[in-house]
Order: structure tokens, then C-alpha cells, then sequence
């Protein structure tokens, strides 16, 4: 922030400045002043569009509506993108990450939601698209699209989590998006699934649906009908616009509070049986084998969790003084009750603010003021649920689950700060 005082002594000031930097360019060698030519210009323009002066976005008309069919972010943003990591081939089965510390609030924007497929994106003509819903049902349907809105719609803001976010092996990265970047949140709009179930008519013997995918791999979950016959929905649109491809266009199931991999995208097929399919994504994968020798399967809710994102691992205070802490929590067993941050790597701890709307099974927004004092530092948070669950450690989680595990890795995330300013992973000091 800028005070504005007496304009005409800040005019002075701003000439007195110029001229300042104009003679200390000209004081450069040769060669140096020549490689930096573009460098002055920049900084003359930046000093120029700076007050009391009138800046040059000022003195023209800006794009006419209608140059952009579809909104764009200013190009000053384009370095807030999805993070794609570069050692994966991104073709057949992929991930995007979110880019966590670099957002506002809660919602994500659609064109930055993380996204997992395992068989490429299909483009789906919604006209032609298909949802099958048989096995233990009284009458067996199959509905098209325009049958779905036809039934009462209803919108939800719900977060969604990979289960693989990070995952126990790799513990490393240097944002925030690289460890947690598998996590959004959206407005959901679409059909309860209770009420589409309640069309066909479910027999009694019904414990399972087994969900699959239009894509080419056949994604294929299995949920149990308690989930069915609660909050899950039929979803088409996200964020207020249809869904995009990535995300399941034209219709994906959501399952609010469970592991990213049983939402399916592209859902073609809703198969009502006594059992669960036992497909690869639930045996294979998805399915964590314990110290014990025993197999921890359908593990279908996301536990409580937490994570600051600024400042995070990238980023860097410039001063030090009043910073704030900022971070996001979450939990697929209900509201988050409390979030606790630690300035001093845990040996204690301080409650943080938490932004409204609280709500069930989405992202909750935490907020801590802080007076950094410029010494090194390691900041870190806790979230509680309303169940009472407390983030652990993931030395905690280590001694019950053991180092083979592989999913639900839902650990306290620790940031270093050193005297400088840097923000690095502390798991990796």
C-alpha cells in the first residue's frame, strides 16, 4: 500500500527519480548499457505509469467486447496454469495438478481443476451419450441426456481428492501443488442418484452399484448403496457451465467425501448388484497392503487434512513484519471443525481463523495473522473434523500403516522458512 500526500511533491519526487535512474544508466559501460537497453525501457515504462502520472493503459480504449467468445485470465496471469509434471508421459493416463498456492478462496476454476484419467479424454456427443442402468432393479432403463435434466436438479459445493495425494513413497516436491495439487472444489449441479434408483426401483437383495466409464480404459468402481441412497449425485455441470471433458463431460458420477477414482467420468453404466466387482481399481489398485500382511481395501473416505499455501514451498518473504498465514483444509467425513498452525515447527500450536462458508465435505479456507521476526522458521498446520478426528504426523501414520502404503497419505505438511525469506519443503531438508 501507498500513501498519497501532496501530489505536487510527489510529482517532484517521481521526476527527481527518473532523472535519478536515467543518470545512473549512463554511468554503465558500453557493452553493459547495450545488453541492457530493453531492461531501462521496461523500468522507464514501469516509473511512467507509476502516480501521480496518468498510466498508458489510460489514454486509449482497451478491446472491444467480443473479442474473446470465451473470458480468458489477463496475460498477466498466464503463469497460473495446471501443473503437469514433466517425468509422466500425458497421454494415455495422466494427471494435472492445481496450482493451490497461487488461488483465493475455495472454489477452483474450472480450467485449472486437477484432473486423473487412465485412458485419454474421449470427446462424447451428448446426443448420442447413454447412461444403463440395470441389474437389481425392478424395471431396467436407459436414459439419455436430456432425460437426466429432466429430473429435479440440485447444486452442491463439494471438494474432490485423488487418493494418491501425495503418495507415502515420494514425499517430496516444492509447491504446494506438487504435494497436495490433486485437490479442488466446485459447485456441482446435476440429479440425486437416490431419485434416478427410485425410477428403476430397487430389489431388495441391492448392496452394491458398480459404476463404469465411457473411456477407453472402462473405469470401474463399486459403492456401496449406502452412499447411493445418501448424498451422491448425477452431475452435468460445474461452476455454473457443463462439465468439461476432462472432468466427465457430458455426465460423472459424484460421490462427496470419497476418494477422487470413484467418481467415474464419462458414466455410461450404473450396474445394480449383490457384491462388489472386485474391478482393477479396487484390487490392483486403489488397495494398500498393511505391515501385517492383511490388504486395507475400499478405503472409500477421504480423511481429515490440511495444508498452508501461503507462504509455501516457491514463494519467498520479502520483509520482515506482518505476514499472513493462509492455507486450505478439508475432510470427506464432514465440516471441518477447527484448524490449528504452528510457527515453530510444532512445538506449539495457535487456532486460525476460518473463512466462511463452512461447509460439508468442501474446501475450508484458514487464515492466521503472523509477525515474522526474520529468523529461520518452520510453519505447518493441523485440521479437526467435526467427527473429532485430528490430523496426524506422517510419523504417526508410518507406525500403523508402514512405509508400503501407498494411498491416503493425509499428513501434517511441514514449510521451512530460512533467514532469507525462501519457502522449501521441510520434509526434503
Amino acid at each position: 500500500m501507498t500513501e498519497l500526500t501532496d501530489a505536487d511533491n510527489d510529482q517532484d519526487r517521481a521526476v527527481t527519480s527518473r532523472r535519478h535512474f536515467l543518470r545512473s544508466g549512463a554511468a554503465v559501460g558500453g557493452a553493459a548499457l547495450a545488453g541492457g537497453l530493453a531492461g531501462i525501457s521496461e523500468a522507464r515504462a514501469e516509473i511512467d505509469n507509476l502516480p501521480p502520472n496518468v498510466p498508458e493503459w489510460m489514454k486509449a480504449p482497451g478491446d472491444p467486447m467480443g473479442s474473446q467468445l470465451y473470458g480468458a485470465p489477463s496475460p498477466f496471469e498466464k503463469s497460473v496454469v495446471k501443473n503437469i509434471p514433466k517425468n509422466l508421459p500425458q497421454y494415455i493416463s495422466a494427471s494435472g495438478r492445481t496450482p493451490l498456492q497461487d488461488l483465493d478462496g475455495i472454489i477452483t476454476p474450472n480450467g485449472l481443476f486437477y484432473e486423473r484419467h487412465h485412458g485419454g479424454v474421449p470427446t462424447i456427443d451428448p446426443a448420442q451419450h447413454r447412461l444403463m442402468l440395470h441389474g437389481l432393479v425392478e424395471r431396467p432403463l436407459i436414459f439419455t441426456m436430456e432425460d437426466i435434466r429432466r429430473f429435479p436438479s440440485e447444486s452442491h459445493i463439494y471438494f474432490l481428492e485423488c487418493s494418491g495425494n501425495p503418495v507415502y513413497k515420494k514425499p517430496y516436491g516444492k509447491t504446494a501443488s506438487d504435494l497436495c495439487g490433486l485437490l479442488s472444489c466446485a459447485e456441482w449441479t446435476g440429479v440425486s442418484l437416490k431419485l434416478v434408483l427410485a425410477e428403476a426401483g430397487l430389489k431388495p437383495e441391492a448392496k452394491w452399484i458398480v459404476a463404469e466409464g465411457a473411456d477407453a480404459a472402462a473405469l470401474t468402481r463399486s459403492i456401496p448403496i449406502e452412499k447411493c441412497l445418501d448424498d451422491a449425485m448425477l452431475v452435468y455441470s460445474q461452476n455454473g457451465e457443463r462439465l468439461r471433458p476432462q472432468q466427465g463431460y457430458p455426465l460423472r458420477l459424484l460421490l462427496p467425501g470419497f476418494e477422487g477414482n470413484m467418481n467415474v467420468k464419462w458414466l455410461r453404466r450404473l450396474h445394480v448388484t449383490a457384491e462388489p466387482a472386485y474391478s482393477r481399481e479396487e484390487t490392483s489398485k486403489y488397495t494398500d497392503l498393511m505391515p501385517d500382511g492383511s490388504a486395507r481395501e475400499f478405503t472409500f473416505y477421504m480423511e481429515a487434512k490440511s495444508i498452508i499455501t501461503r507462504p509455501s514451498g516457491g514463494q519467498r518473504l520479502g520483509s520482515k513484519g506482518f505476514h499472513e498465514i493462509s492455507g486450505l483444509a478439508w475432510s470427506g467425513h464432514g465440516k471441518i471443525r477447527r484448524v490449528d498452525v504452528s510457527i515453530d515447527g510444532g512445538k506449539s500450536w495457535q487456532e486460525a481463523q476460518l473463512q466462511e462458508p463452512i461447509l460439508t465435505r468442501a474446501l475450508t479456507r484458514f487464515r492466521l495473522p503472523w509477525h515474522w521476526n526474520g529468523e529461520a522458521t518452520t510453519i505447518q498446520s493441523r485440521a479437526i473434523d467435526e467427527t473429532g478426528y485430528v490430523q496426524p504426523t506422517l510419523a504417526e501414520l508410518l507406525a500403523v500403516r508402514g512405509d508400503n502404503h501407498f494411498y491416503h497419505n493425509n499428513a501434517i505438511w511441514p514449510w521451512h522458512i530460512a533467514e532469507g525469506g525462501e519457502v522449501t519443503n521441510a520434509a526434503n531438508a
